[in-house]
């Protein structure tokens, strides 16, 4: 007879990063704090979190990213302020944004050894529990969001969860790559490796990790011994990859247009392309955008 999976509860974000793709902005502000039209991209990815049904969220944080934890607190100031100007929805909105009670938890994580060891520093909070993993630099537009679209197919097949995107085969060495077992006419498929940046040439498939993952925690203990990959750094792909050998793995090309903050013309692409499909800016967007081509 078989048993239902784990029901997904919690989720990491490694937001220890230093954002030097984005220098000098993230000088004095971390990068998960710039803004993508009116909010920061973190605000993004925790809302795609918690749409998910994500109920716990852990963040991985470094030196000087205090301010993340001070994002999702009280304003008492500001928010007297608004309320004394009737600026009520602005006002609604930040407070729909403030962590419940227990709802977030901040790890740090030392020494910037790679994302491997980045989630395995959340290793006590997650304990023995299925977890996601949101990269808080990915923004993926889309509806409904790309980790209930993960986590609805892990409710159906359990095991571990990958999503995936297709990608120029001239780009494939820039990312994490999936080895599938088949390319159906389907958008998941079971899973026989992956590698970190292949070589030109040498990639398995056009299939890239796109930063959202379901995993099980059995992948601590293998990241506690992993070694050093692909940059120097403890890297997750290697972690899985060890982990695929006991357990299932599932890619999934989930639906949704995939926008990388981490990068300046990435967060470029986002605010414009945000800003274009917003009721209320779009066409101030759309012309301004207009008189400067």
């Amino acid at each position: 007879m078989s048993t239902s999976p784990a029901r997904l509860r919690k989720a990491v974000l490694p937001v220890a990063g230093l954002g030097t793709r984005v220098l000098p902005g993230t000088k004095t502000t971390p990068k998960e704090l710039l803004n993508v039209v009116d909010r920061p991209i973190l605000s993004y990815i925790v809302e795609e979190a918690r749409e998910a049904g994500i109920e716990h969220i852990v963040f991985v944080t470094g030196r000087a990213k205090q301010a993340i934890e001070d994002y999702f607190d009280h304003q008492i100031e500001l928010e007297a302020q608004l309320l004394a100007k009737g600026k009520l929805e602005i006002l609604a909105q930040m407070v729909a944004e403030l962590a419940t009670a227990g709802e977030m938890s901040f790890t740090r994580q030392m020494e910037p050894k790679g994302l491997g060891h980045a989630v395995w520093c959340a290793r006590d909070i997650i304990g023995h529990e299925p977890f996601a993993v949101l990269l808080p630099d990915v923004i993926v537009d889309s509806k409904p969001g790309a980790l209930k679209q993960l986590a609805e197919l892990y409710a159906e097949v359990g095991g571990n969860i990958i999503g995936v995107e297709s990608v120029p085969e001239a780009d494939t060495h820039k990312y994490g790559i999936v080895d599938p077992e088949g390319r159906g006419d389907g958008r998941r498929f079971a899973m026989k490796g992956m590698v970190e940046k292949p070589a030109q040439g040498t990639a398995p498939s056009n299939l890239s990790i796109s930063g959202r993952y379901i995993l099980q925690p059995e992948i601590f203990s293998i990241l506690e011994s992993q070694e050093r990959g692909a940059g120097g750094e403890i890297q997750l792909t290697d972690g899985m990859a060890t982990l695929m050998k006991s357990q299932a793995f599932t890619a999934f090309e989930y639906e949704g247009v995939t926008h990388d903050c981490g990068d300046k013309i990435g967060l470029l692409r986002a605010n414009v392309a945000l800003a274009l499909k917003r009721p209320d800016l779009g066409e101030a967007a759309r012309t301004a955008i207009s008189a400067l081509l």
